[in-house]
């Protein structure tokens, strides 16, 4: 998500920052930036929900409680002024940070499918978020688009694997 007036991140000029918003502040922050004519990139992506029983589609953050926007130090304290903010992070390397942002805006924009689970990693436990097999634990054995989620006894050194969309997982601590 861009600023409606800009065609891509490159066109986003002056320093760069990662804004490491309150917990589901980011499209509130970005309409905040908008409205003070902050440049800013929230990559979205396509997430399958579960509610109520019902399979449902929303657009969520690619990166969970981050926000990039660009701009001078005033710019950077409208930002935090909004009280949606936990810290904003300078970028050191302008250059490799933009490069980064095209690559990804350019695989959103052609409903490329990223991995928006970096945790549900072969060999993590981890735990079902929603459904009817809300709160059962196993370990991820594989992992593309769904999940190979094995269900484990451990006194018999034998489990049993399922299948499961990699979107309904969480990592156990």
């Amino acid at each position: 998500m861009l600023p409606p007036s800009v065609a891509s991140v490159a066109d986003l000029t002056g320093p760069w920052w990662v804004a490491h918003t309150k917990s589901r502040f980011e499209k509130a922050l970005v309409q905040d930036l908008a409205r003070q004519r902050i440049g800013y990139y929230l990559p979205m992506a396509e997430r399958v929900k579960i509610s109520g029983g019902r399979k449902r589609r929303v657009m969520l953050p690619l990166f969970t409680s981050y926000v990039f926007f660009c701009g001078d130090a005033e710019a950077r304290q409208a930002a935090l002024a909004t009280n949606r903010v936990c810290q904003v992070i300078p970028v050191a390397n302008r250059g490799a940070f933009v490069a980064e942002l095209v690559q990804i805006a350019r695989v959103l924009a052609t409903d490329g499918q990223l991995d928006l689970y970096p945790f549900a990693t072969v060999g993590r436990r981890c735990r079902v978020t929603a459904g009817p097999l809300l709160g059962v634990v196993g370990t991820v054995v594989q992992r593309d688009r769904r999940a190979r989620f094995v269900l484990g006894v451990s006194i018999l050194g034998q489990g049993a694997m399922l299948e499961i969309d990699a979107d309904l997982l969480e990592p156990v601590d």
